[in-house]
């Protein structure tokens, strides 16, 4: 019944044979919604055609789920005024599942109804709304949509027709198209009289009507890139008028007034203006704005939390290479603090046996002043041994420059040795962003893996019913074994009985035959069966029966 309506909405031929083809081997039980959608987007949705009511459609839509969904609670609007605000809620949600409506498209259809309500916007309420709707979810499904309009939350002071006839001006401009519509003087083509109609004015097209219920339908005025409007004189006692100009046909309209007059001729022009450059109806124009607006609006916010969290694992990097590089200076004062340390210890000790030498020269010296005839030429070594003592200064304070170019060498070491674990960071985040697309690689197989579970599962279960039907035969081949068992006792028995007067009868063997089991040789086929004599006893009868055949001649 489903389908069957839905071609039928759809404009489709439904097709009986291919659906109960496409369901034969489901027979476990209600088809759930995962197990019709192969259906749905096979045999109905990929050949619609677009030409059929998308109102009716949305109204099947709309029957089929409102009756399970639909908020319990009274509501200050009707199930039809319900219905339209679910079809608009359709029109400005998002286009993923599950549907919502981001608070800006709410804030949108809110100001529409207002306006349409003549009533003050009231945005310091809403900004409360959107706030608290914010903290807990991302938006609204259509169900809370209509308990939120329905409920009169923004539309406090007014009657239920007010919010209807709202409801139902939003629905026309959404939905439907409607541009503008309302009561004008047509004059006709052919009787020139002037005759009052209801116009509604469409993206390509101004339909006029007997009355505002849309049930009459008197004509319509195509519209394209090469039509014009024009104001024109008052005339025959008509004010107001302008004309339409068309490629084959021209029409002239009178409004009530100047100002219904000037909003139809830019309303016209503006429809006309859009034709010729290919545009969209305004309305969608503006909804396809808002959603790149947000959809930039959303990238660029993933790319500055993108860049938030570089920045932060940069700056984690950071505080960790400072914090080594801290450790790293930390070690190399407490080396050079040793080193200094164990410098000025063998300065010290270099002095003071500098001082020993000094003290032990100067006995000698007093020695030497004693016997300085005597002892001039130990005064000669003492002197080299001066020079000696003052070379192996000069050295030590060679090894100390050494000993500062060194360490000016380890620090140059040390900022490469940060370069390179700089390097190693920008590879180690490489290599992260491979494991992770080697992790996805790794999904999809586990999905594959899945299905081919599934379908070893489906295996399973086909096996165990054959396996089933296997058992049923086995237990009725026994039977029948059983039956054959009993049938050859029978036979045996009536051998038994028939051998007493077989030999009665055993001149007539060419004509009669007594039926009896048969021996393990080959026997021959006839058009009845197994035969009753094998190939050897059939030849010794034909001989036996030409031998009497001579004998009688």
């Amino acid at each position: 019944v489903l389908s069957h309506n839905l071609c039928t909405v759809l404009n489709v031929p439904h097709d009986p044979v291919a659906l109960e083809e496409h369901f034969r081997d489901d027979d476990e039980g209600p088809v759930s919604n995962q197990g019709y959608m192969p259906y749905l987007n096979k045999f109905i949705l990929e050949k619609v055609q677009g030409n059929f009511d998308k109102v009716e459609f949305n109204r099947m839509c709309w029957t089929l789920c409102a009756k399970k969904n639909l908020s319990k609670s009274p509501l200050l609007i009707s199930d039809e005024d319900a219905f339209k605000v679910w079809v608009i809620f359709n029109f400005l949600s998002e286009d993923k599942y599950p549907l919502i409506i981001v608070p800006e498209e709410i804030e949108y259809l809110l100001k529409k109804i207002t306006e349409a309500m003549g009533a003050g916007w009231q945005q310091e309420q809403f900004d409360h709304y959107k706030i608290a709707l914010n903290t807990s979810r991302e938006g609204l499904s259509a169900w809370e949509l209509i308990d939120l309009i329905g409920s009169g939350q923004f539309s406090k002071g007014m009657d239920r027709q007010t919010v209807s006839m709202a409801i139902n001006e939003v629905f026309n401009e959404l939905i439907l198209d409607v541009l503008k519509q309302g009561y004008m003087l047509k004059k006709g083509h052919k009787r020139k009289n002037w005759m009052e109609r209801w116009f509604v004015l469409k993206p390509n097209i101004i339909s006029y009507y007997v009355s505002e219920d849309l049930k009459d339908k008197k004509g319509d005025i195509i519209l394209d890139g090469n039509c014009c409007v024009e104001a024109l004189p008052d005339k025959d006692g008509k004010k107001c008028l302008f004309l339409i100009k068309c490629l084959d046909k021209t029409f002239e309209i009178s409004a009530s007034d100047k100002k219904k007059k000037q909003e139809w001729i830019q309303a016209i022009q503006s429809t006309v203006s859009l034709l010729r450059a290919g545009s969209a109806p305004p309305h969608k124009e503006a909804r396809q704005k808002r959603k790149e607006l947000r959809q930039k609006l959303l990238a660029e916010q993933e790319e500055l939390e993108r860049q938030m969290r570089e920045l932060q694992a940069a700056n984690e990097n950071k505080q960790k290479e400072l914090e080594t590089v801290r450790k790293q200076l930390e070690a190399a004062a407490a080396r050079a603090a040793e080193e200094e340390k164990k410098r000025l210890q063998t300065q010290v000790e270099l002095q003071d046996r500098f001082s020993l030498e000094l003290e032990r020269e100067k006995m000698v010296r007093q020695k030497m002043e004693e016997q300085v005839a005597q002892k001039s030429s130990e005064l000669e070594q003492y002197l080299q041994r001066v020079r000696e003592l003052e070379e192996m200064y000069k050295q030590l304070q060679e090894a100390l420059e050494d000993e500062k170019q060194a360490r000016q060498d380890e620090e140059t070491v040390r900022k490469l040795q940060a370069r390179l674990l700089e390097e190693e960071t920008a590879k180690r985040a490489e290599l992260e962003k491979w494991h992770l697309q080697q992790q996805q690689t790794i999904q999809m197989t586990e999905a594959e893996k899945q299905e081919l579970e599934n379908q070893r599962m489906m295996k399973e279960q086909a096996l165990q019913v054959a396996m089933e039907q296997l058992k049923q035969l086995e237990l009725e081949r026994k039977e029948a074994l059983e039956q054959y068992e009993e049938v050859k006792k029978k036979l045996e028995t009536a051998a038994n009985n028939t051998k007493s007067w077989k030999d009665k009868v055993a001149h007539h063997e060419g004509l009669i035959r007594l039926i009896e089991p048969g021996s393990k040789n080959p026997h021959l086929i006839t058009n009845w069966g197994p035969a009753a004599f094998t190939e050897a006893e059939l030849e010794q009868r034909q001989r036996s029966w030409k031998g009497k055949k001579a004998t009688s001649e």
